[in-house]
């Protein structure tokens, strides 16, 4: 009887949750049921399991700096802290990037306050110490000049409606909302907030997404906490209602209230920079299902987020739903956001800190049948809160997704709604191995509008390269024509290169090879044997010629009798004839 290794019955668990959904939920998906059931079999009959590594997928972390939970944990005071400040963010987005994380979603507003020179709100004290206090940088622009050189996104992530607590509001003085737009605020629970029936609050906000964008080189807008506060049915806007209600059901008028304001900054932000994304952070589940409750819990009924409306409208891109659940609170709620994505991005919110023991405590487990679940079903990605929880390996999840999810690089989708159309290929390719290292140039590639490109980077030593493979991603954004690659092993640098533009909107054009295979070259077989014809034999040899086998159906048991060296692969046809192929190093 088969055992099934740890990471197969993580697998194994999603597909029975999977496929449970669908027959639960009275869904006629017959050819999604049956593929789920072979992949099942194929689980149980111990065949690799290995997880699929999609080239396009949205791998983004919540990087935390209200009280700088995530960062900064060194305070600017002097030239040596600013720059052990900056240093510590450097360090994790390296940690990212080395993980293959794709997307930042970087804390930029707090609690009315910002981390960046504003106009509107003042400097947040976690930067400093002090609210209101010059860090003697600019660290939102900083990130995200760092966070481009990673081949990074950086979203802007905004706290809308919260203000602050009284200590808060009391330490921004007489820069605070509170102070200077006393009429958009409202008192409740011991914390201020904007009021969302106020229509100043859409134009004040919208003022800082403009204020953003138009400033900054961002990826995106990233709403955060666009909803009512909880215990939201007892909310002091009475005055608000009595104003602008028109006698319209209160519930209902409070969800027109924030659709409102996410319209006005989807608008204005797109108006700036249409390749700007658009997202934002609802409630994990959207409301009760059919078969599932939210247990007085959701975005609908309790905060008055319409987030399903969002999309429908077309007023978002992509929603990264809190989905910090686990079991029949999880999969049946993701499965509805799948289900009513309307062609745009649905990316789960994974809460990665429960797993921590002095939080919740959950098994490892949980996590992966969740990530596995989210691809299988057709959903966008993963979002994982909070950074600090992602890169301190709780639990062993960093160590998880470098080894069996994250393995290869992955960019995010093109947003193929707002433009679809690719920019010219690069020309003018030019390569050259000085040394150990590689050096590649190239002419810049025209763009069909204003966002500009950048570049992309493969290799193969399978000619021509694969640019659907993210096995063979080199370099996911390179903003110069110039690239120089200095691979630790001369074996390790591969032997084709090509290059694609990319514009802003995530459009890629066709490749550009740097060389081509000439006539009658060697290929040489990175990490596999050769494919066999029926009939035909393959003939192994060492560096020196001296055969060691031969084999007409090989297999991974005989690449790992191979083991290391360097060899050379013939194939003998049926009239007795050998040609050489190819050679590896192993």
């Amino acid at each position: 009887m088969y055992k099934l290794s740890d990471e197969c019955q993580n697998v194994f668990e999603g597909i029975k949750a999977t496929n449970s959904l669908y027959l639960c939920r009275g869904f006629e998906k017959t050819g999604e049921i049956m593929k789920i059931l072979i992949l099942a079999i194929l689980s149980f009959m111990g065949l690799a399991c290995l997880h699929a590594q999609p080239k396009t997928e949205i791998r983004a972390t919540w990087l935390t700096t209200l009280g700088g939970m995530d960062w900064p944990h060194r305070k600017a005071t002097s030239h040596a802290s600013i720059e052990a400040q900056k240093k510590e963010l450097t360090d994790q987005l390296d940690a990212l990037k080395a993980a293959n994380l794709n997307t930042v979603l970087f804390q930029t507003r707090l609690r009315g306050d910002v981390i960046y020179p504003s106009v509107v709100e003042p400097f947040a004290e976690c930067l400093t110490g002090h609210t209101g206090q010059d860090p003697k940088y600019d660290p939102l622009r900083f990130a995200i000049e760092e966070c481009h050189k990673r081949g990074l996104e950086l979203h802007a992530w905004i706290v809308c409606i919260p203000i602050g607590n009284k200590r808060q509001v009391g330490l921004h003085k007489q820069h605070s909302v509170v102070k200077r737009q006393p009429k958009l605020c409202r008192l409740f629970n011991g914390t201020w907030y904007l009021d969302p029936g106020n229509p100043g609050t859409a134009d004040y906000l919208s003022r800082i997404a403009r204020e953003i964008t138009a400033n900054y080189d961002v990826d995106g807008i990233h709403l955060d906490y666009i909803r009512y506060p909880e215990d939201g049915e007892n909310f002091p806007d009475q005055d608000t209602y009595r104003k602008y209600g028109r006698k319209q059901d209160l519930k209902q008028w409070r969800r027109d209230n924030i659709t409102r304001i996410v319209r006005r900054i989807y608008t204005d932000v797109k108006a700036l920079k249409p390749w700007v994304k658009v997202s934002s952070s609802p409630v994990g589940k959207y409301k009760d299902t059919s078969r599932y409750s939210s247990y007085g819990w959701n975005a609908y009924d309790v905060v008055y987020q319409d987030a399903q409306r969002w999309l429908e409208e077309g007023i978002h891109d992509v929603l990264f739903p809190m989905m910090y659940f686990k079991g029949n609170q999880f999969y049946p709620f993701a499965l509805d956001w799948q289900e009513n994505k309307h062609e745009r991005w649905i990316v789960p919110g994974l809460g990665v800190y429960f797993l921590h023991p002095r939080q919740q405590d959950w098994e490892l487990d949980e996590v992966m049948r969740q990530i596995y679940f989210s691809r299988e079903v057709g959903l966008d990605g993963q979002a994982y809160f909070r950074n600090s929880f992602l890169l301190g390996n709780t639990k062993g999840l960093m160590d998880e997704l470098k080894m069996h999810f994250y393995t290869y690089p992955a960019v995010v989708p093109p947003m193929t709604w707002a433009d679809s159309i690719a920019p010219t290929p690069p020309s003018g390719t030019e390569l050259r191995v000085p040394d150990k290292s590689v050096v590649l140039k190239w002419n810049p590639s025209t763009e069909n509008t204003k966002s500009g490109v950048y570049y992309r980077l493969y290799a193969s030593n399978i000619y021509p390269v694969d640019t659907d493979n993210p096995q063979n991603l080199v370099a996911t954004r390179i903003d110069e024509c110039r690239y120089m690659v200095t691979p630790e092993l001369p074996w390790l640098q591969r032997i084709y290169w090509a290059v694609t533009a990319v514009d802003r909107f995530g459009n890629e054009s066709s490749p550009t090879p740097f060389n081509r295979k000439r006539e009658n070259e060697l290929t040489v077989f990175d990490g596999q044997l050769p494919q066999v014809p029926e009939g035909y034999t393959l003939i192994i040899s060492d560096e020196t010629g001296l055969e060691i086998l031969r084999s007409t159906h090989p297999d991974n048991s005989l690449r790992d009798r191979l083991g290391t060296g360097f060899f050379r692969f013939s194939l003998m046809a049926p009239d007795g004839t050998i040609k050489p192929i190819g050679v590896a190093v192993w």
